[in-house]
């Protein structure tokens, strides 16, 4: 099973499109998949026809201890499933702050789903923002992907990516690695793409070995700028249902054949802790006490 975590905190990047139109691609090739919408926007969930609205489970329900992911996920379509989100989730970031391992919950949610019904990928959407619901995915994840927009301060934000991924190496998650950058809304039209593309390649070359970039490769296929892509989420669509033939879906075609064609990735990391860290361990009304210094603190600092 690969566990990948789709991340960047600049917004408008193709963060989501990318998690969802990979999933569907690699959903149409057979391939058991599940998205986790960790967005409190819900915009994956939205893109996969899901209104998670009243009394509807969702990942938020998982981190309240209430729910597990088998119960909050839902099959929209062939080998593809989805743990919804909505606004609810924004609640995280402050009812967890008290929480003890609250930066594991959801690996061992994870855990305990695939533990007797085990996916070919976990992928996870992650919101543009660097707090507890990033930290949990990457602590949860094997493997990141960034999708990145060609441009100049999407360049300066990767660092910062760079350096969150590098501390939860450290500190929570020694398997995970940064495995690959898809170049999103590419226009190969114009000489800031490719001069963005050639400084990219140049950093990635003189990486330090031991980095959790190291092995990082920029994907070969460029997903294309294309308004196919931006209509199918108002439809509740992949953009292979939605336009099967137009350069989006064979972009991200390609890209889902380039990433099953990729090494596989780590098993998801042992648990590395003594407490019980069951559904009902992690309750959202603890008392409120002095917050334990966090991982998730970190890394607002180091960004």
């Amino acid at each position: 099973m690969r566990t990948i975590a789709v991340m960047n905190q600049k917004g408008g990047v193709g963060k989501t499109t990318t998690s969802v139109n990979l999933a569907a691609g690699l959903a149409d090739m057979g391939r058991r998949v599940c998205v986790i919408d960790l967005d409190p926007q819900g915009h994956a969930s939205l893109h996969l026809g899901v209104e998670a609205f009243g009394d509807a489970t969702t990942v938020y329900d998982v981190f309240a201890g209430r729910k597990t992911l088998v119960s909050a996920r839902r099959m929209v379509g062939s080998n593809l499933w989805v743990v919804p989100s909505n606004l609810d989730l924004a609640a995280t970031e402050l009812e967890l702050v008290d929480a003890k391992n609250r930066e594991v919950v959801l690996r061992q949610a994870i855990q305990q789903m695939t533990a007797n019904d085990p996916f070919d990928y976990i992928i996870m959407d992650c919101p543009p923002s660097l707090g507890v619901l990033t930290v949990n995915a990457l602590t949860a994840a094997t493997e990141v992907f960034i999708p990145l927009q060609p441009h100049f301060f999407a360049l300066q934000g990767l660092s910062k990516l760079f350096q969150t991924t590098a501390l939860v190496a450290r500190r929570l998650n020694r398997d995970l690695k940064v495995t690959g950058v898809a170049l999103c809304l590419y226009e190969s039209g114009t000489r800031l793409a490719a001069d963005v593309t050639d400084d990219l390649i140049s950093f990635l070359d003189q990486s330090d070995a031991n980095s959790p970039w190291a092995n990082c490769k920029i994907f070969d296929v460029r997903i294309r700028r294309n308004i196919k892509l931006a209509e199918a989420p108002s439809f509740g669509q992949s953009i292979f249902k939605y336009a099967g033939k137009c350069p989006g879906a064979q972009d991200y075609a390609a890209l889902a054949r380039e990433v099953e064609a990729m090494p596989a990735a780590a098993k998801l990391p042992r648990l590395e802790t003594s407490q019980d860290l069951s559904p009902q361990t992690i309750t959202m009304d603890a008392p409120a006490t002095a917050p334990a210094p966090s991982v998730a603190e970190d890394v607002r600092r180091a960004a």
